[in-house]
């Protein structure tokens, strides 16, 4: 491709931007044209001519044709029809998104409503964080209680919750919030996801966070030596039977459900605290020769792989997983900045890069006095833009692909949510297809901004680009000291 054909590319009003543009009709093979890409390229490369009204669409696969009909789709909805040609295909292969439903339940509408909108950006991977010790969110018939018991809490938003002492409730509760999905739901989502060539992929969190699954269920959790159990923990114990017999019966109804080729595992901020105390978890050290309780989370994550590779999956984990014995064919999603991702590179794995640093979407936007509550630093739209997912010294073989992450601690309505989506996923989705070298903000927010009022029009509460303030504009992280002038390049 030459440079005039990125430019062109990137001026017509499409977001993600396509590879290639050119204002002619082109008459090479299609096939010929992709011959050089990588398999998974192919699968979603597209041709899309436009000459007069008539369109023409060339694909080698029903997801090729697919994302040019999704292209097709923007352009119209944004009223323009460019003449000429478009040759595209993905950068990356995982272009995903996270959504938290156990800190705040959002419900089966809402999520179809974003896998409309991560179509339209040629997403492809629909991450669901199901559980957590706020809540658990699916249907489980051979461990009824944790819907039963941990599904609904008394508290509205996470912080009433926390404030209350952590109280959870049951349905008829006039008090209670939460819900979960049943699993004739989730296939409804996932069909409804396939269609539209996304995968959803579950997270069931192991062995941190997880105090909801210790209410229902207490025999996962360590005693003392007295026998007394430590009722409240964070942690699962890595050293009970009970733990593994509920897990993989978890998993086992979870794989029915979610045909997708990874199963998340979680494996963050395990704090270990009960681990020491814990005559089970004492024995297992001792039996395996380890001589810190750290290990005991690489036991656990070593055997719940197994368990998985068994069923012909692979699992995923937080980059905390690399701490402990990461097993060789696990994906290590790197959220801890990306120091997670070079190092599981530098092992040989493949990655997938969603940095806190600039892919955390429940972090603030835009200035804190503007803006409703929030965490962390300044994530703006021209900052998360500018990421580039392949670190310093990662091999590009083993970068799987970027994600975005909205954690809902202090997002608890849908309307809310979409409003931190939009449009910084139009600046994930972006990266994630797009060849960096056609990557460039101004002709970007352009396109954003008029995509916005598509999304608007399509009844998605969105952030608003208008009042964005300069300090945003300008791509700083950090808020500055009060006074501190503002380096804008608009």
């Amino acid at each position: 491709m030459t440079f005039l054909t990125l430019i062109l590319a990137a001026v017509i009003g499409l977001v993600p931007a396509p590879v290639e543009y050119s204002p002619k009709t082109c008459h090479t093979s299609f096939r010929k044209a992709v011959a050089e890409l990588e398999p998974w390229q192919q699968k979603e490369a597209y041709r899309l001519t436009i000459k007069g009204k008539k369109v023409k669409i060339e694909a080698l696969t029903d997801e090729g044709r697919f994302r040019a009909q999704t292209s097709l789709e923007q352009l119209r909805a944004l009223g323009e029809l460019p003449q000429g040609t478009i040759f595209d295909y993905p950068r990356l292969q995982h272009r995903g998104l996270m959504i938290d439903e156990s800190r705040s339940f959002k419900g089966l509408v809402f999520l179809k409503k974003q896998v409309d909108a991560m179509a339209l950006l040629k997403l492809n991977v629909l991450h669901l964080h199901l559980d957590d010790s706020a809540g658990w969110r699916i249907e489980i018939d051979s461990f009824p209680l944790l819907t039963e018991k941990t599904a609904f809490r008394l508290g509205y938003t996470y912080h009433q919750w926390e404030a209350g002492k952590y109280r959870f409730s049951t349905a008829d509760d006039p008090s209670a919030y939460g819900g979960y999905y049943t699993k004739a739901q989730l296939r409804e989502l996932v069909e409804y996801a396939a269609e539209r060539f996304i995968t959803v992929i579950p997270e069931i969190e192991m062995p941190g966070h997880s105090m909801e699954v210790g209410y229902a269920y207490p025999e996962v959790l360590c005693t003392l030596e007295d026998d007394t159990v430590c009722r409240g923990a964070w942690d699962l114990c890595p050293g009970s039977e009970a733990t593994y017999r509920l897990l993989e019966g978890v998993l086992e109804e979870v794989m029915e459900v979610f045909p997708s080729p990874f199963i998340h595992i979680g494996g963050d901020e395990a704090v270990m605290k009960t681990w020491p105390d814990c005559p089970k978890c004492r024995a297992l050290m001792k039996r395996e020769g380890y001589t810190s309780v750290k290990q005991l989370q690489g036991y656990l994550v070593r055997r719940i792989e197994s368990f998985v590779k068994a069923h012909g999956r692979r699992i995923i984990g937080w980059d905390e997983i690399l701490e402990t014995g990461v097993p060789e064919d696990a994906v290590v999603q790197s959220w801890r900045g990306v120091s997670g991702g070079q190092k599981a590179s530098a092992s040989g794995h493949q990655v997938i890069m969603s940095p806190n640093t600039h892919c955390y979407y429940n972090y603030y936007q835009d200035l804190i006095r503007k803006e409703p509550k929030a965490v962390g630093e300044l994530v703006s739209l021209r900052f998360t833009y500018g990421y580039e997912p392949l670190a310093p010294g990662m091999a590009p073989e083993h970068l799987l692909g970027v994600q975005a992450n909205l954690w809902t601690e202090l997002i608890p309505t849908p309307e809310h949510a979409e409003y931190m989506l939009y449009p910084r996923l139009f600046a994930l989705a972006e990266t994630a297809w797009t060849p960096s070298s056609a990557k460039e903000y101004k002709g970007f927010r352009k396109r954003a901004r008029r995509l916005l009022d598509v999304f608007r029009a399509r009844g998605y509460n969105t952030f608003d680009m208008d009042t964005e303030s300069d300090l945003a504009r300008s791509g700083l992280q950090r808020f500055p000291p009060e006074g501190q002038p503002i380096p804008i390049d608009d």
